[in-house]
C-alpha cells in the first residue's frame, strides 16, 4: 500500500488538504493516511474539535485510542457510536464507555435509525477564523479490515461540505432538525429523493436522444422503487452497468424490461466494499461515493452519507480507472443472468486476462 504523493512532501496534512482534495483508494492507498489525519487533528494545538461516526470499532482501535488522547488533552471530541452494529455490539459498548471516561461526548445516534455513515469532521482555528476538514468514506474506521476490503475515501476542505458536515453532526446530536444540505446526500433526509432524480434525469436525457449512462457499484441492490426507476431508464434507452457484490433483486437482460441493464459481481482477493455512482448527465458527468447501498433499510432506516466528487481528475479516475476496470475484469467477475443465476466470466483463447484488483495495485 502506498501514500498519495501529495502527502509525501513532509508538509502538514491540513496544508495539503486546504490546497486540494485527496482521494484514497484502499487497500492500495495505505490506511495510515486516515489514522494519520485523525492523529494530526488530535495533536494539533489549533484543532478545536473532532467529530466522528463510528459504526465498527473492533477490539483494538487505534482511532478510538487517538480520540481518547484528544479528549484527555481538552479538545472537544464527539463520537457517534452505533451500538447495534452486528457482531460489534460488545466492542462498541466497551469503547463508548472508555471514550466517555476520557471526556469524549458520546452519542448513540437517532432513535429508530442505525448510524451507518463513515464521516469525520475536524474544526481548526486558522488566522482568527475556523476552517473545517472532512473525511468521508465508504468503509468503516477499522484499520484491521482495511487491508482486505476495497474502499474509497475523500479528504476535503470544501467549505460547503464542511458546513454540511457541521449541520449533519448537529442533526445527529439533537441540536437541529436540518433537512437541507448543500452538497451531501443524506438518508433518511434527501438521499432517496436525490437518487431517484439522478436516475430520472438520465431517463429524460435518453428520451431526448442525448447520451445517457449509469454505472453503480454497490454491495446490495434490493430497493423496489430504485429497481423500477432503473427498469424505466432501461426502457427509455439508458445504458446501465451495475457492479453488485451481493444480493441483487433486479433481473437484467429481460426483453422489454431490462434489455440495457447488465449486472456483474467481483469476487477476488479483496472484499469489494466501496460504493461508487456514475451518471453521464449529457456530458457533464457526476460521480459520488458513500456508505449507502440501494436497499430500503439504507434509504429509510439508516443514517447514510453520500458525497459528490468535484475534482475533475478524481471523477475521471473513478470512472475510467476504477469502474471501467471492474467492467473489464475477466478473472474475478460473474455476470447475473435473467434467470437469477450467475455465470463466471471466462477470458477467450486470444483474450488477455485482466484482474481489476491486480491492476489497481499497479496504478496507486
Amino acid at each position: 500500500a502506498s501514500v498519495p504523493d501529495v502527502l509525501k512532501e513532509g508538509r502538514s496534512i491540513f496544508e495539503v488538504i486546504k490546497e486540494r482534495d485527496v482521494l484514497l483508494h484502499h487497500p492500495y492507498t495505505a490506511y495510515a493516511t486516515v489514522t494519520d489525519f485523525i492523529a494530526a487533528a488530535a495533536n494539533d494545538p489549533d484543532v478545536l474539535a473532532i467529530k466522528i461516526c463510528l459504526y465498527r470499532t473492533g477490539p483494538q482501535s487505534t482511532i478510538a485510542e487517538t480520540l481518547i488522547a484528544a479528549g484527555e488533552q481538552g479538545k472537544q471530541v464527539t463520537a457517534v457510536i452505533e451500538l447495534k452494529a452486528r457482531f460489534d455490539e460488545e466492542n462498541n459498548i466497551e469503547w463508548a464507555q472508555r471514550l466517555e471516561r476520557a471526556g469524549v461526548h458520546v452519542v448513540y445516534g437517532l432513535v429508530g435509525l442505525k448510524t451507518h455513515c463513515k464521516l469525520t469532521l475536524v474544526v481548526r482555528r486558522e488566522h482568527g477564523a475556523l476552517r473545517r476538514y472532512v473525511h468521508i468514506a465508504t468503509g468503516n474506521y477499522t484499520p484491521t479490515s482495511s487491508s482486505t476490503y476495497t474502499d474509497l475515501g475523500l479528504l476535503t476542505a470544501d467549505k460547503e461540505i464542511g458546513t454540511d458536515a457541521t449541520e449533519f453532526f448537529n442533526y445527529l446530536t439533537g441540536y437541529s432538525q436540518q433537512q437541507n444540505y448543500r452538497r451531501l446526500l443524506i438518508s433518511p433526509v434527501n438521499l432517496r429523493e436525490k437518487l431517484m432524480a439522478l436516475i430520472e434525469r438520465e431517463t429524460a436525457n435518453a428520451k431526448a436522444g442525448r447520451p445517457a449512462r449509469i454505472i453503480a457499484k454497490l454491495n446490495r441492490l434490493a430497493d423496489p422503487k430504485i429497481i423500477q426507476a432503473l427498469y424505466d431508464a432501461s426502457a427509455a434507452g439508458v445504458e446501465i452497468d451495475l457492479i453488485v457484490r451481493g444480493i441483487c433483486m433486479l433481473r437484467p437482460g429481460v426483453p422489454k424490461l431490462s434489455e440495457r441493464i447488465r449486472v456483474r459481481s467481483i469476487v477476488g482477493r479483496f472484499l469489494e466494499h466501496s460504493r461508487v455512482l456514475y451518471f453521464a448527465n449529457d456530458g457533464d458527468e457526476e460521480v459520488y461515493i458513500g456508505s449507502a447501498d440501494w436497499m430500503p433499510r439504507n434509504l429509510n432506516r439508516r443514517v447514510e452519507v453520500v458525497c459528490p466528487i468535484s475534482d475533475p481528475g478524481f471523477r475521471k479516475y473513478l470512472k475510467q480507472e476504477v469502474l471501467d476496470a471492474y467492467l473489464r475484469d475477466n478473472v474475478n467477475a460473474r455476470v447475473l443472468l435473467p434467470d437469477g443465476f450467475h455465470e463466471r466470466v471466462q477470458s477467450g483463447p486470444a483474450e488477455e486476462r485482466f484482474d481489476s484488483q491486480i491492476y489497481f495495485e499497479g496504478r496507486t
